[in-house]
């Protein structure tokens, strides 16, 4: 099933999301539900607040990234309970986006590489080294599973010159071919 995203201005997106218990109802459907909702926004990540849902899960397929880093073919990967224990590495700037914040794009900094624990879908625990374009993938939605959107990385002047762009698309004032949630659509 497709999942309406929530976009910029929902407060879901703005809170530390809870942890997931072994007896989380319908764990597996969510998950598949949110890989089917991101492949339709063409998203790499996608993460529960973005479909209104304040816990630590994020699901990722890096595959379009492949041409750079053909280890990246294939790799699909649910993260629960994830928590990023180092950020290690020198820092680096890419173009970031977000499919919460339809239409707008920004250099973001972030450190190269990361160390990270998190359960899969069957809540293995897992501890892993990653690097590159993978970590700043992982960066990117764990930030959402920490209430942090990808425009509180930029500096305090381009978010004062895209603060009606961001008012726009809370207000539904933005096209997307996916379906949404506008915190201030006037109906």
């Amino acid at each position: 099933m497709i999942l309406p995203i929530v976009a910029f201005g929902n407060p879901v997106l703005k809170q530390k999301a809870q942890e997931i218990s072994a007896d989380y109802p319908h764990l597996n459907d969510l998950i598949s539900n949110m890989f089917q909702t991101m492949y339709t926004a063409n998203g790499v990540g996608l993460a529960a607040p973005q479909v209104g849902l304040s816990i630590r899960l994020f699901v990722i397929d890096a595959t379009p990234f492949a041409d750079e880093e053909p280890l990246l073919k294939g790799y699909k990967k649910a993260f629960i309970n994830a928590q990023i224990i180092e950020e290690t590495g020198d820092t680096w700037s890419f173009n970031e986006g977000c499919l919460s914040i339809p239409g707008i794009r920004e250099d973001v900094i972030r450190q190269k590489e990361i160390l990270i624990r998190y359960q899969d879908e069957n809540l293995i625990t897992f501890e892993e080294k990653i690097s590159g374009i993978l970590a700043r993938v992982i960066q990117h939605e764990y930030d959402h599973i920490e209430g942090v959107l990808f425009t509180d990385r930029i500096s305090t002047l381009r978010k004062t010159l895209l603060r009606s762009k961001l008012s726009n698309i809370s207000r539904g004032q933005v096209k997307v071919d996916y379906r949404m949630k506008f915190p201030m659509l006037r109906k």
